[in-house]
């Protein structure tokens, strides 16, 4: 390998005046599941309840003396932010640390707690980087960067140096999540170098798929927008030296949705207690993925916990997607008649399994629309079973278990259609999660179109769901777009989504 002796750098870190070495455990319930081995490796466990860490305190052990004696600098939301805080108070460093104001209190109040400096600044975490950059040459701090900076990988590679020490034997393949790249590129500096045999693969939600879409490109791109569930890995652009070790040593990088980071959260909980955020589940995530797809019996697996700072309130989201994730829950919208009987009928049709839910829209004198949850025991197979059985039956019906507006906003919902409203249209939009974010958007929009539907969903993250539908006739469509430009938040058209226009319009 070029440029950096990694495998040096990684038996030589300085990682565990802080971090822990944390187990490799088995995961007996998903084991049994998948017909593998599964061991799970935890840095939940660390201090920080994150690996970042290691990767943080190695780079701060590295400084010189006068770089000391200035201080640091960082920009996070999350857990690197708690890693620097903790790694320089240990070492009686001052540390900073740029957090955008959208951050939840429970973060800022954990850096503060481990000795560091909150400084709050933007609406974004490339507004707060920029800041933190300002300030670094203002004042002399040295910058600690994620995961683009090869001491910071070689921290992060200590957790590979752990996991092959705890299992020396067969071990056919280990699960990396990806953010910027330091992890993976970092286990993949060790494993490769020590056992070329193991594949390494990394794991990224489907709505941040930074390296996914660089290693397609052969080079590194800036993503114009990423999602924030999984906001442990929510990064536009991956770091110059992670792409190159992970472009020339991770076999494959994968792609997983909400859903099944959902349904990973719940499996590790249910073997271990322990309730890992979205992006330290990811993964377990594309473990199941990839054992699926390759028909893996008796495998050795390992993926790694990489954390679980996790807010509570979005514990309900989880637990809600969870089930589709599971493949554990359909959803359907069926046209019932209008009259007496037809709710009895309908549930007959789906014979004795559990209903969760049953939204009931009038439609007109002779039919209703019903947005109905079914409870499954046998996955994708007994839901396209069902499915057949209600159109056999008559029913019209359309399977709406994978639709977001169906998941996110319909099942929230009461009231029925908006009649006729000329020129509607409907946006979904995701809002900062910060006083004045609505305002931001009405003085933006002014007084040009009116809104018709608004339907607001938070589940704890730095961002709002929000379902909006506005009046907006043909030769506004054009000024309109400039605006959705100008307010600058992630929307997504769902005009044509059948949840709309059987349950709202």
């Amino acid at each position: 390998m070029k440029d950096y002796p990694y495998l040096e750098k990684i038996l030589t870190s300085s990682v565990y005046d802080v971090a822990r070495e944390t187990p490799l455990d088995v995961m007996p319930t998903l084991s049994n599941r998948l017909g593998c081995d599964i061991r799970l490796k935890r840095e939940d466990l660390q201090p920080v309840f994150s690996f970042k860490l290691r990767g943080a305190y190695n780079k701060i052990a590295q400084l010189s003396e006068e770089q000391r004696s200035k201080g640091v600098i960082a920009a996070s939301a999350g857990n690197h932010a708690q890693g620097v805080a903790l790694g320089a108070t240990y070492r009686g460093i001052r540390a900073v640390i740029v957090m955008p104001v959208t951050t939840p209190q429970i973060k800022v109040d954990a850096v503060r707690r481990f000795g560091g400096e909150a400084v709050l600044f933007g609406d974004s975490f490339d507004e707060a980087a920029a800041h933190a950059r300002e300030l670094e040459a203002e004042h002399g701090y040295t910058f600690i960067h994620p995961f683009d900076d090869p001491d910071v990988i070689a921290g992060q590679g200590t957790v590979a140096m752990e996991l092959l020490r705890q299992h020396p034997g067969p071990l056919d393949a280990v699960f990396v999540c990806i953010g910027g790249g330091g992890l993976v590129s970092g286990m993949a500096a060790y494993i490769k170098r020590l056992r070329p045999e193991i594949r390494v693969i990394g794991v990224e939600p489907d709505d941040a798929p930074s390296m996914y879409k660089a290693l397609q490109q052969n080079r590194r791109v800036s993503l114009k927008q990423v999602g924030i569930f999984a906001d442990g890995a929510a990064v536009r652009q991956v770091g110059k030296e992670t792409f190159r070790l992970t472009r020339e040593l991770v076999d494959e990088v994968l792609l997983v949705d909400t859903d099944s980071i959902c349904a990973a959260i719940k499996d590790i909980f249910d073997d271990t207690r322990v309730v890992a955020e979205p992006a330290g589940a990811l993964a377990v995530a594309g473990m199941k993925q990839y054992a699926q797809r390759e028909g893996l019996r008796g495998a050795h697996l390992a993926a790694v916990l990489s954390g679980a700072n996790i807010n509570f309130d979005r514990l309900r989201h989880v637990a809600e997607r969870a089930e589709i994730g599971e493949h554990r829950e359909a959803l359907f919208a069926v046209t019932i008649p209008e009259r007496p009987g037809s709710f009895r009928e309908f549930c007959e049709a789906i014979g004795k399994r559990g209903i969760t839910e049953f939204n009931y829209r009038y439609a007109d004198d002779s039919t209703a629309h019903v947005f109905a949850g079914i409870k499954l025991e046998g996955g994708d197979a007994e839901r396209a079973e069902i499915l057949a059985n209600l159109r056999e039956r008559g029913y019209e019906v359309l399977d709406m278990t994978e639709n977001e507006v169906a998941k996110l906003h319909l099942r929230h919902m009461v009231g029925g259609h908006g009649g006729e409203v000329r020129n509607e249209r409907l946006y979904r939009f995701e809002f900062p999660e910060r006083p004045g974010a609505l305002l931001n958007f009405l003085n933006h929009m002014g007084e040009t179109w009116n809104i018709s539907l608004f339907h607001y969903r938070n589940h704890g993250s730095a961002h709002g769901r929000v379902l909006v539908g506005m009046q907006i006739p043909k030769e506004d469509r054009k000024r309109f777009r400039e605006f959705l430009e100008e307010v600058g938040y992630p929307w997504h058209e769902e005009t044509g989504n059948p949840a709309y226009s059987l349950f709202l319009r």
